[in-house]
């Protein structure tokens, strides 16, 4: 590689919906002189634009930014940092209200790879060269000051370059170098495109391009490698109760981890009046749930429950409880807890200590939730309180208080949480 070279492409006119941008591009690139091998880098606004991704403010900026939302990262006032049906994390979902009338905003493409792609073959085809296409946008960087051009969607060059395998200057194997190099074009690119010059498309020429063409999906990390998906904010709100769990196990560290955090909530007296028992073999979980099924038919035949309700009932439980790869039980003890001859005192007392044990419990779901797995919380040992222990081995001083199941997240599990109406929750005084 000789070097790199970026050039304005200057001279286009307004971008309005239903231009041909290979019509606007091809004359001005054609005076430039193209070879085999240039990008082509352009704005995502002009696409959008030519794609009639331009729309009224109309209600405000907010209910745009909550129509292209698949989830949302992290919120703060009025600044939403949002993943988009693309997989793209950035502020506001990609709308933007620059360098466009006012009233009006832009939203992303909706499809940028296949944008990219038809823009290269027109242009390719036009001016006889076998060039590469990136459309791109400006977003922030969580740990860094300052916004850079990143590649959302790409056609003939690869996204990203694996260099795992191969050696440094030194001889060095690689072991997890992965190049971003559509972003790398992009943030090139973004030195000749500055906004308020009026130039929205660059010229890179010196990219080797000789790995296989990719797209701007594959710079997308994937959900399982992603260490900060959600700000815990989000993430509190964010849990859901799941009750069935895609294939896989559960690995011992995430368990470990939960317990973990699940060990930090409050609790009386400097206390931590807590145990947690993990049941991951077939056996172990088949113990728990025969003696819990068998106390439940004694209890509810007692109380005149028809045998089909109680077989449904149970039925139910197993569903979810047999078909977790780990199973929680959260246990509580009262030792430590003050004795008053006051009756009332008292109970606040034993109170206290199972308020603490509900807050490791909320702990222990959240930190499944934080680490990418699946879980809830079934009240099932509250009412078998002496077969729980037993099948356990657990004291006679242990409150069991429930089992919490997890496992892996399936597929489409569950849709962002409704937003909340809190007015008949909160009373401000």
């Amino acid at each position: 590689m000789s070097g790199i070279e970026v050039l304005p492409v200057e001279g286009l006119p307004e971008v309005r919906e239903g231009d041909d941008l290979a019509e606007l591009l091809a004359p001005v690139l054609s005076g430039i002189g193209v070879r085999d091998g240039d990008v082509v880098a352009l704005t995502q606004k002009v696409v959008s634009k030519a794609e009639g991704r331009v729309v009224p403010e109309g209600a405000g900026r907010a209910a745009w930014v909550e129509r292209e939302t698949s989830r949302v990262v992290a919120r703060r006032d009025d600044l939403v940092i949002a993943e988009t049906r693309h997989g793209f994390v950035c502020a506001n979902a990609g709308v933007d209200a620059s360098n466009v009338e006012a009233g009006f905003l832009t939203l992303l493409p909706e499809d940028p790879d296949g944008s990219a792609e038809r823009l290269r073959k027109a242009l390719s085809e036009r001016l006889g060269s076998e060039l590469a296409v990136v459309i791109t946008d400006t977003f922030g960087r969580p740990w860094r000051q300052g916004l850079v051009n990143v590649a959302i969607g790409c056609s003939g060059l690869p996204a990203v370059v694996d260099l795992r395998g191969t050696f440094d200057a030194q001889g060095r194997e690689l072991e997890a170098t992965i190049v971003a190099l559509a972003d790398e074009v992009a943030a090139a690119s973004g030195l000749v495109m500055a906004k308020a010059a009026g130039v929205p498309a660059a010229l890179v020429r010196g990219v080797g391009l000789e790995a296989p063409a990719g797209s701007a999906r594959d710079l997308v990390r994937p959900r399982e490698d992603d260490l900060f998906r959600e700000s815990p904010l989000v993430s509190i709100s964010a849990r859901r109760t799941i009750r069935s769990f895609g294939p896989g196990d559960v690995p011992e560290a995430v368990v470990r981890e939960a317990v973990a955090a699940a060990c930090t909530a409050p609790a009386p007296h400097h206390t931590r009046p807590w145990l947690f028992v993990a049941l991951r073999s077939a056996a172990a979980k088949r113990r728990l749930l025969g003696a819990m099924a068998d106390a439940w038919r004694e209890d509810l035949r007692g109380d005149g429950t028809p045998a089909v309700t109680i077989e449904r009932r149970l039925a139910a439980s197993d569903a979810v409880l047999g078909a977790a790869p780990v199973l929680v039980v959260p246990f509580v003890r009262f030792a430590g807890s003050h004795r008053y001859e006051d009756e009332e005192r008292s109970s606040a007392e034993r109170e206290m200590f199972l308020l603490s044990a509900g807050a490791a419990i909320q702990n222990l779901l959240l930190a499944f939730h934080a680490q990418g797995t699946a879980s809830c919380w079934i009240s099932s040992t509250l009412f078998c309180q002496e077969e729980t222990r037993a099948a356990l081995g657990v004291g006679v001083e242990w409150h069991a208080l429930g089992t919490v199941a997890a496992g892996p997240t399936p597929a489409g599990a569950a849709s962002p949480r409704p937003p909340l109406d809190i007015t008949e929750h909160l009373r401000e005084r």
